[in-house]
C-alpha cells in the first residue's frame, strides 16, 4: 500500500443553521479543503461523501454526493455515497484513504455532511433511532435486559421522543463503571466541564463559552447519570479533506499529515457489552507501528461524557483503575498528559452526525501542522481518531479509527 497524505481540509462552523442548505454546508467545506491544498475541482479523481439522515431529513435520497458537489463543478468523476451513521465520513474517508493507498487513485476528496435542526425536535430523534435495528433493535434490547437480570430496561419512557435513544445507550454503558471504577455523575461533569473549556477556543464550535460543574450538574436531567450539557446536541454541518499519494503531496504542501492506519469494524449482535473498539485498536496501533503510548492527542467520540473515558479506556489511552484520577488531575486537557477532545469534542463543538467523523479529522490536522491556537498541544507528531455510530444489540455497529503522523 502506498503512503497517504492530508493536504487540505476545510470545515464549517458547527450549529444551528435553519436558512443553510445541504448544498451551502458542503459548499463552504469542500472551498476551504481546495483551498488549503491550494488546488482546484479539476485535480480531485474521486470523491467520498458521508452522509446518515439526509433523506430522512430533507428528503435527498441516493445521489446526495451528486447533487452537493456538482454545482462546485466536482462531477464526471467516481463520486461514492456512503451512509454508516455517525460514523458515514469517517467511512468515507476509509475508502478515499484506500482509493489512493491501493494506486486507483493520486488525489481525492472526501466529505461529510448533515443536517438535523428541524422545527420539529421529535423529526430529528427518529431520525437518530433509524440507526438501530428498526425490526427488532427494541425488543432485542428489553429481552436483553431481562437476560442480564437488570433493575430496568435499558430504553426507559421517553426514549426516542423526547431524546435520542443513544442517550439511554450511554446511560446503561455508563453504569458498570460508575460500580466496578468509582466514577461518579460529576466525574462525567468535570469531563464536559474540560470540553467547554477547549470548545471555547475553538471558531467551529457550536457551544464556545466556559461552565463551570454547577452548570453541567444542574442543566437538567437526561436520563441518569446524563444531564443536558454532558450530551452532544443536534446540528448541522459539514467537513472536508483532500488525500494524496506521497507524490502528489509533495506539490500541494510542505507539511503533511501522514495517514498511519486507517480500521474499520462492525459490532457484533453476540456481544455482551460496547466491546468493537478494544477489538479493532490493536489493529490501529499495529499498522500505524505506534503503542498507545505514543498518541500525543486523540478525538474521541463523545456522544456523551462517559462514553469518552469509556473509549479512552477501550482504546488503551488510560487505565480503567486511573480514570477516575486522570479526570481529577487534569489528564485530558490542553496541557495534560493525554490530551483529548481538544475541539470540545462532540457535546461543546457539536455532532452533525454525518460531518463528525472527518470533523475530527480536521481538528487533528490542525493539531499536528501546529496551528490550533490557544488549544494547541505541544509538539504533537501522532494524533488519532474514534468515531463510532448505530448500534447492533448493545455493540457499536459500525466502528472507524484513525492513526494520523506528522
Amino acid at each position: 500500500m502506498r503512503d497517504v497524505a492530508v493536504v487540505g481540509i476545510g470545515m464549517t462552523r458547527f450549529g444551528k443553521f435553519m436558512a443553510k442548505s445541504i448544498k451551502d454546508l458542503v459548499r463552504e467545506s469542500v472551498q476551504g479543503a481546495l483551498a488549503d491544498a491550494t488546488i482546484g475541482p479539476g485535480d480531485i479523481q474521486a470523491a467520498y461523501v458521508g452522509n446518515a439522515a439526509a433523506g430522512l431529513m430533507t428528503g435527498q435520497e441516493m445521489i446526495r454526493g451528486q447533487v452537493t458537489l456538482s454545482p462546485l463543478g466536482i462531477e464526471g468523476i467516481p463520486i461514492v455515497n456512503v451512509e454508516n451513521a455517525c460514523a458515514s465520513s469517517s467511512s468515507a474517508f476509509h475508502l478515499a484513504w484506500l482509493g489512493v493507498a491501493s494506486g486507483l487513485y493520486d488525489c481525492v476528496l472526501a466529505v461529510g455532511f448533515e443536517k438535523l435542526y428541524h422545527d420539529d425536535k421529535a423529526k430529528s430523534f427518529q431520525a437518530l433511532s433509524a440507526a438501530i435495528d428498526v425490526e427488532a433493535g427494541s425488543t432485542f434490547l428489553k429481552d436483553f435486559a431481562a437476560k442480564k437480570g437488570l433493575d430496568m430496561d435499558i430504553l426507559q419512557q421517553g426514549s426516542g421522543m423526547r431524546r435520542s435513544i443513544f442517550m439511554d445507550m450511554y446511560s446503561y454503558y455508563a453504569r458498570p463503571y460508575m460500580e466496578r471504577y468509582g466514577l461518579t455523575q460529576e466525574h462525567f461533569a468535570r469531563i464536559s466541564v474540560k470540553n467547554h473549556k477547549h470548545g471555547a477556543h475553538n471558531p467551529h464550535a457550536q457551544y464556545q463559552k466556559e461552565v463551570t460543574l454547577e452548570e453541567v450538574l444542574n442543566s437538567g436531567d437526561i436520563v441518569f447519570p446524563l444531564t443536558r450539557m454532558m450530551c452532544a446536541p443536534i446540528g448541522d454541518g459539514a467537513a472536508a479533506c483532500v488525500l494524496c499519494s506521497r507524490e502528489k503531496a509533495a506539490r500541494y504542501t510542505t507539511k503533511p499529515v501522514w495517514v498511519a492506519a486507517s480500521v474499520m469494524a462492525s459490532g457484533r449482535l453476540s456481544a455482551e457489552e460496547d466491546a468493537v473498539t478494544g477489538d479493532l485498536a490493536p489493529k490501529a496501533y499495529e499498522r500505524a507501528g505506534v503503542d498507545p503510548r505514543d498518541i500525543d492527542v486523540v478525538e474521541v467520540h463523545d456522544a456523551t461524557s462517559p462514553s469518552e473515558i469509556i473509549g479512552l479506556i477501550q482504546l488503551g489511552l488510560c487505565r480503567p483503575e486511573d480514570a477516575a484520577a486522570w479526570i481529577d488531575d487534569g489528564s485530558f486537557e490542553v496541557g495534560g498528559r493525554m490530551p483529548t477532545n481538544t475541539s470540545g469534542g462532540l457535546e461543546c463543538k457539536g455532532h452533525p452526525v454525518g460531518a463528525t467523523g472527518i470533523g475530527q479529522i480536521y481538528e487533528i490536522v490542525e493539531q499536528l501542522q501546529g496551528r490550533a491556537g490557544r488549544r494547541q498541544v505541544e509538539a504533537p507528531r501522532v494524533g488519532m481518531t474514534h468515531n463510532g455510530g448505530g448500534i447492533l444489540g448493545v455493540d457499536a455497529a459500525s466502528m472507524t479509527l484513525h492513526v494520523f503522523k506528522r
